[in-house]
């Protein structure tokens, strides 16, 4: 019986990986992308870069010489708004922007993607009777919008290196 069992996982475990299948984030990067220098950014982003070009089965290198690619980041910042207001005049929805500009380049400096800009918008309902709720939410929300900034960063660098 414990045979039969170890030759039903080894089935699929060789039928999942033929059929392509990867885990939720991870990419098939080109082999000019498995080593990325990243230039700039918070720690925060480039926590999350780290991550998911590991999941890809890259590495973000530490000297720019052994990359592949560059992607240099400038002006990040979070911002925050209010959109709507109660009765009582205090906030009912908030706005999360989160911006960062952006370029990709060859290790030896060649632009192969100019500066460009990458916003991400969230909106939020703020519960004036659940404080921590709401805390939870702002951050959860943060977190996701630096991954969904990730994935659009490394999507864009798949693309150029496709064209």
């Amino acid at each position: 019986m414990f045979f039969l069992r170890l030759i039903a996982c080894c089935f699929c475990l060789i039928f999942l990986d033929s059929c392509g299948f990867q885990p939720k984030g991870a990419y098939q990067l080109p082999v000019e992308l498995k080593n990325i220098y990243v230039e700039g950014g918070s720690p925060v982003i480039r926590e999350e870069l780290r991550d998911q070009i590991k999941q890809s089965k890259g590495q973000l290198v530490d000297l720019r010489e052994n990359a592949g690619v560059v992607i240099r980041l400038f002006d990040e910042q979070f911002q925050r708004r209010g959109l709507s207001l109660s009765e009582r005049g205090k906030t009912n929805e908030y706005e999360l922007l989160y911006k960062v500009d952006y370029e990709v380049d060859a290790p030896n400096d060649t632009v192969l993607l100019a500066r460009q800009p990458l916003e991400i918008r969230k909106d939020y309902y703020n519960d004036q009777q659940a404080i921590l709720a709401r805390d939870n939410e702002e951050a959860t929300l943060r977190t996701e919008m630096l991954r969904q900034a990730v994935r659009a960063l490394l999507n864009q660098a798949r693309f150029t290196y496709k064209k």
